[in-house]
């Protein structure tokens, strides 16, 4: 019996040599982990590219584009497809206001990134935090900002940028006229972004807070759009069109603007400026502006203000990963290579300093002489306070706004339909405004 015994347990060990160097074999020849990473068409795509070959050289971890469609509507929708497909991505670049709508399909950052986000100014990580769940950390941070013709104001006098939209006006009429008698008939004093597109919620919760009008939504889920002061800031709007800001403003994007703005045919512009995200950083010009050459003399300003101060919307991108992802930790390590990189170098561009690197909250429209402080913060968009149906609200907002500015409805009617339709979609209740509250940093 022992000599049996023995011969099985002699037997068995070529066996087991056989199966442990087959398993060798295929782990040596296994291949490596491959990322499926969807990153926004405007993002400064050389930067994100030469990161990724780092990062790939690093670590050994493959990083593979989705292709993704230009417009963000239909981004978000390719994105929601992606997160229920569980090898559709692992790593996504996600706009702040969508935050609560895929934040079912995201993972909670919080856990795997702690001594990161201790250093991100966590103003800018309340958009991607949904119930206490970082579903994404900041990839960019712009604010919206004003770019304006530093050359032209100088000749024609001035030595500060517009600090409130009645100092826009001026301005942008005389160096209109002026530059307009030197023959220059295409010229104009403003441009910005008219279309019926989520940059023209943008630029007006800019007027709308600025006014004293609110943020659309107020976090305390009251509607503030039908009163007086929203409507005085769109009726402001709609006086630019055609006098000095073109008849065709209406639809331009943000490329058309700066197309304007960059030959050389307007004096100011409405841009996306990105800001540090660490409390230390400096801001930079916009990464998808970099790669133009300085054709004429440019500044930059925080949006000009009003009685209610003055706030630039928050925009950008936040990298989240999938909850579905098969490859959980290496996403969370690309995540965390990326953070690096980005608080070393805030953008493309490099450091610029400008005058709202350091921006505070705005003045409050209620103080006993209702003037502004001159300060300057940001806005967010009321899109966590409303979750999924944010889509529905800031198309109810744009469609009223876009009829406004073409001269199809009248502000005061046009704010009264806004109202009904956002109670209709939210079941919140009008409420005063509270634009102190809605500006932040």
């Amino acid at each position: 019996m022992k000599q049996n015994a023995s011969y099985r347990a002699t037997a068995t060990i070529p066996a087991l040599l056989v199966a442990i160097l087959s398993t060798a074999c295929r782990q040596a020849t296994r291949e490596p982990v491959t990322l499926r990473y969807t990153y926004s068409w405007n993002e400064d795509r050389p930067k994100t590219k030469a990161l990724l070959r780092l990062f790939t050289q690093q670590t050994g971890v493959r990083v593979q584009n989705i292709p993704i469609p230009e417009y963000t509507r239909d981004y978000l929708q390719l994105a929601q497809k992606l997160l229920k497909d569980g090898s559709g991505a692992d790593v996504l670049n996600i706009d702040l206001i969508w935050s609560p709508i895929l934040e079912p399909d995201l993972l909670d950052l919080r856990p795997y990134l702690a001594s990161e986000i201790a250093q991100i100014d966590p103003a800018l990580l309340a958009s991607y935090t949904v119930n206490g769940k970082l579903v994404a950390v900041p990839f960019n941070v712009p604010l919206g900002a004003l770019e304006y013709r530093a050359d032209l104001l100088h000749e024609y006098g001035y030595n500060h940028p517009p600090k409130t939209w009645n100092e826009l006006e001026t301005m942008a009429a005389r160096i209109q006229a002026g530059q307009r008698a030197k023959g220059l008939k295409d010229f104009w004093g403003y441009v910005w972004q008219g279309a019926a597109g989520e940059a023209l919620t943008c630029n007006a919760i800019e007027w709308q807070i600025s006014e004293g009008g609110g943020r659309i939504i107020e976090d305390d889920r009251t509607i503030s759009v039908n009163n007086p002061a929203a409507i005085r800031a769109w009726q402001r709007a709609r006086r630019w069109v055609g006098t000095i800001s073109p008849p065709g403003v209406v639809g331009y994007r943000e490329l058309d603007s700066m197309l304007v703005f960059d030959a050389g045919n307007a004096a100011f512009n409405r841009i996306w400026f990105l800001t540090p995200m660490t409390r230390s950083g400096q801001a930079s010009r916009i990464g998808w502006r970099s790669f133009r050459p300085p054709i004429v003399k440019t500044g930059y300003s925080t949006i000009p203000g009003g009685v209610g101060g003055s706030a630039g919307t928050l925009g950008g991108t936040g990298t989240a990963v999938s909850l579905h992802s098969t490859h959980r930790e290496e996403a969370v390590k690309l995540v965390r290579f990326q953070l690096h990189a980005l608080m070393r170098d805030p953008g493309p561009g490099g450091p610029v300093q400008a005058e709202f690197s350091n921006p505070t909250p705005i003045a409050d429209p209620r103080s006993p002489d209702g003037a502004s402080d001159g300060s300057a913060g940001f806005v967010a968009r009321p899109s966590l306070v409303t979750g999924g149906k944010y889509k529905l609200v800031s198309r109810a907002y744009i469609d009223t706004l876009h009829a406004v500015l073409t001269g199809q409805k009248a502000a005061p009617e046009a704010a009264a339909s806004l109202e009904k339709q956002l109670v209709d979609i939210t079941g919140f209740s009008p409420g005063p405004p509270k634009t102190a509250g809605g500006a932040r940093r």
